[in-house]
C-alpha cells in the first residue's frame, strides 16, 4: 500500500515531458527514413545512418552524412522537413498547438512544460503565446516561401522550385541549415547563391527572425519600435545579436575575402556572420577559410542563438551575463547590471555552468574525434562546436567520421537542442533542501 501511495506521488517533470518529447520525435523519424521510400535507391538508409540524420533534423542542426538532395527522396526529403519543424518550433509548442486548435483544455502541468519550452518568465499568458507563436512562424515561412520562389522556380521550374522555396524557408527560419541545392553539387549548400543579393538576404533575414526569440517577437509586436519599453532580456538580446553579427562580419569582410569582387564580399562577409552562429548554410568553401577565421566562427557556433528561439547553442543571454559579471569583477561592484535591471546570483551561477558543460562536452568530443580519426583538432573541434551549437557548418569530414564518432556529434547535437541544464534537472527532479550550511571560507582564484 506504501509502495503504490508513493509510486503515485512520482510525477514527470516539465524537463523530463521536453526530452522524452525528443527522444520520441528522433526515433520515429529514424523509423520512417528507414523505409525503402525514403531514400533514391529504393533501399532505405541504415539506422545509423538514419538515427543521426533524424537526429541533425529534430535538433535543427543540420549535419548530414549524405547529401540531402541526392539521396533522400521526396518522401524522405518531407519527414526531415517535418522534424525540422517539430524541432524548431519545440516539441512541447507542437503538442500544445494541435491541443488549442482541437479544442482541448490545456492543464497546468502542460502550461507549465510549455513555460520551460520557450523560456517564459511567467505562466500566465503560455496559451495566448503558444497562438502567436503558431501564427507567427507560418506567416513568416509562407513569405520568406514566395520571396524565394522566383529564383528557385527559374532554376528548378514550377513543381520542384516550389518545393525547394518551401523547404528553404522552413529550414532557413528554424535555423536547421539543411538544403537540397546539392542537386547541382552534392553538399554545395548555397554557394552558387553567393552573388545573389535576393537569396541571401532573405535567408538571413529568416534566420535572424527565427533565432532572436518567441519573447522578443512579442515585445516587438507589442511595442514596436519604443526599445525603452521592451524586457530587459529583448534588449540584451537584440544589443547582443547586433554586435555578433556586425563585429564578425567586419572581421571576414577585410581578411577572409579579399579575393572577392567587392559587392559579392559584402554579402559574402554578412552571411557568414549570421548563419555561423546559428543556421548552418554556408555560401562559399570554408577550407579556404585562414585557422583564425574557422576558430571564429567555431566561437560563434558556441554561442548560439537566443533562448526560447528556434536556435541552439550556449545562447546570446548566457555570454552577455557572464561578460557583464567579468565587468562587475573588474570594476569592484556587487552586483551585475543590464540596463538598470539587477541580474540575479543564481542567474550568473546557472550562465557559468552552462559555459563550462559546453566548453568540457565540445573540447572533449573533439579531442576523442581527433583521435579516433586521426584528424587535425581544429576540423575536430570544429565539427563538435558545430552539433552542439546546432549549427550545421562542417568542413567536409562528417560524413568520413567512424560509428564512435558519429554517435558522439548525436549526443552533442541532443544535448545542444534540449540543453544542459534541462538534462540536468530531469534526471535530477527533487531539489536538495538543507536548512544546514557548511562554514565559509574564502579561496583565491585568479
Amino acid at each position: 500500500m506504501i509502495k503504490h501511495q508513493n509510486l503515485k506521488h512520482k510525477h514527470i517533470t516539465s524537463f523530463q515531458i521536453i526530452i522524452l518529447g525528443f527522444l520520441s520525435v528522433i526515433i520515429l523519424g529514424s523509423i520512417l527514413l528507414m523505409l525503402p521510400v525514403s531514400t533514391k535507391d529504393g533501399r532505405g538508409a541504415a539506422f545509423s545512418d538514419a538515427l543521426f540524420t533524424a537526429t541533425s533534423a529534430t535538433c535543427v542542426t543540420g549535419l548530414v552524412l549524405h547529401d540531402t538532395a541526392t539521396y533522400w527522396s521526396m518522401f524522405g526529403q518531407s519527414v526531415i522537413l517535418i522534424l525540422i519543424q517539430i524541432g524548431g518550433m519545440g516539441i512541447v509548442t507542437v503538442s500544445v498547438a494541435v491541443a488549442v486548435f482541437s479544442g482541448r483544455k490545456i492543464g497546468l502541468m502542460q502550461r507549465s512544460t510549455m513555460q520551460e519550452a520557450v523560456s517564459a518568465h511567467h505562466l500566465g499568458g503560455i496559451v495566448r503565446l503558444t497562438k502567436f507563436i503558431l501564427k507567427t512562424t507560418v506567416c513568416i515561412e509562407l513569405v520568406g516561401a514566395v520571396l524565394l520562389l522566383p529564383v528557385f522556380i527559374r532554376d528548378f521550374g514550377i513543381m520542384k522550385g516550389t518545393w525547394y522555396a518551401l523547404f528553404h524557408s522552413i529550414s532557413a527560419f528554424c535555423n536547421a541549415g539543411f538544403d537540397l541545392i546539392g542537386i547541382k553539387e552534392p553538399f554545395s549548400s548555397l554557394t552558387s547563391y553567393s552573388s545573389q543579393p535576393f537569396v541571401n538576404f532573405t535567408v538571413m533575414a529568416l534566420i535572424i527572425i527565427g533565432g532572436i526569440g518567441f519573447l522578443t517577437w512579442e515585445d516587438i509586436k507589442n511595442n514596436k519600435l519604443h526599445f525603452r519599453k521592451y524586457r530587459m532580456q529583448s534588449k540584451v538580446i537584440l544589443t547582443v545579436m547586433m554586435i555578433l553579427i556586425f563585429l564578425p562580419a567586419l572581421y571576414f569582410f577585410f581578411f577572409e575575402y579579399q579575393r572577392l569582387p567587392l559587392g559579392e564580399r559584402f554579402l559574402t562577409s554578412l552571411f557568414q556572420s549570421v548563419t555561423t552562429r546559428t543556421a548552418g548554410f554556408n555560401t562559399t568553401d570554408l577550407t579556404l577559410f585562414s585557422e583564425t577565421g574557422q576558430m571564429m566562427m567555431i566561437l560563434l557556433m558556441l554561442i548560439g542563438g537566443s533562448p526560447g528561439s528556434t536556435a541552439g547553442g550556449m545562447k546570446t543571454t548566457t555570454i552577455a551575463v557572464l561578460v557583464s559579471s567579468a565587468m562587475s569583477v573588474f570594476r569592484k561592484k556587487e552586483d551585475t547590471h543590464f540596463f538598470k535591471r539587477r541580474i540575479p546570483d543564481d542567474t550568473i551561477k546557472s550562465a557559468a555552468t552552462i559555459f563550462l558543460m559546453y566548453f568540457g562536452l565540445f573540447i572533449g568530443g573533439g579531442m576523442i574525434i581527433s583521435r579516433l580519426e586521426n584528424i587535425p583538432l581544429l576540423a575536430s573541434l570544429f565539427e563538435t562546436a558545430s552539433a552542439i551549437g546546432t549549427v550545421g557548418l562542417s568542413l567536409g569530414i562528417t560524413s568520413q567520421l567512424g560509428l564512435v564518432s558519429q554517435f558522439i556529434l548525436i549526443a552533442l547535437m541532443f544535448f545542444g537542442r534540449v540543453g544542459g541544464l534541462t538534462l540536468i534537472f530531469a534526471a535530477m527532479s527533487k531539489t536538495a533542501t538543507n536548512a544546514a550550511k557548511y562554514p565559509q571560507e574564502k579561496i583565491t582564484v585568479g
